[in-house]
């Protein structure tokens, strides 16, 4: 149900859309469905067609793609946190009270809170690596009221990922996998099946500065 494309947040957010009226029967289709928006730190002026970037702009035309049209076919209600980590729980359990048809939402601590607070009110949110969070047990049927996209779905996809390219370079006897030592040493270099040679990467240069970027250094460790 996860996928790492952050176009497909807002396909998965028009899907649900386009679901809501089926889901609660005839009486949901004599009103317009009620969507939560919250998010910790952008106010909610700014969670808008036209005040909340490219990604918003693309997420309200999908929408409107699929006949949901705010102030028309759909009634949206937004929230936000004013960068308040101590305001999360208050603020979900506001929502929850309300009870709108779906909460839109993201960040793992925000997640968190969330899940929590309800598990009967559709969630649909961006995490990180949700089965390391332990939001999910299982990424393809994360079951719950709970679904959404991440960047990061955790080293089972990567090992997933070098998995089918196995399958299509049977031949391969080397791949190179840039990142944590712990996530080759795990399932992603099990998937593979290619006796590992690790190298280890150091910063020379910590100076941001522009004309003196950072540097690296490589040691084979085996």
């Amino acid at each position: 149900m996860f996928d790492i494309r952050r176009r497909d947040f807002i396909t998965l957010l028009g899907g649900a859309a386009a679901a809501w009226p089926l889901a609660a029967g005839a009486q949901q289709a004599a009103r317009s469905p009620r969507m939560a928006m919250f998010h910790p730190a952008i106010p909610p002026a700014l969670l808008t067609e036209t005040g909340g970037g490219s990604a918003w702009r693309a997420f309200f035309g999908e929408l409107r793609r699929l006949g949901y049209v705010e102030g028309q076919s759909l009634i949206i209600e937004r929230y936000w946190a004013e960068g308040r980590h101590d305001r999360y729980a208050e603020v979900a359990r506001e929502i929850v009270t309300r009870n709108p048809d779906v909460i839109v939402t993201g960040t793992n601590p925000v997640v968190i809170v969330f899940k929590a607070s309800t598990g009967t009110i559709p969630i649909v949110a961006f995490m990180l690596d949700p089965l390391q969070a332990g939001l999910v047990t299982n990424l393809h049927r994360p079951g719950g009221n709970l679904t959404g996209i991440t960047l990061d779905a955790g080293i089972e996809i990567w090992g997933k990922r070098l998995e089918f390219l196995k399958e299509a370079i049977p031949s391969m006897q080397k791949a190179v996998f840039l990142g944590m030592r712990g996530g080759w040493e795990g399932s992603v270099g099990k998937s593979c099946g290619i006796p590992p040679r690790v190298w280890e990467f150091r910063w020379l240069s910590s100076s941001r500065r522009r004309g003196n970027p950072r540097r690296l250094s490589a040691s084979s460790m085996r």
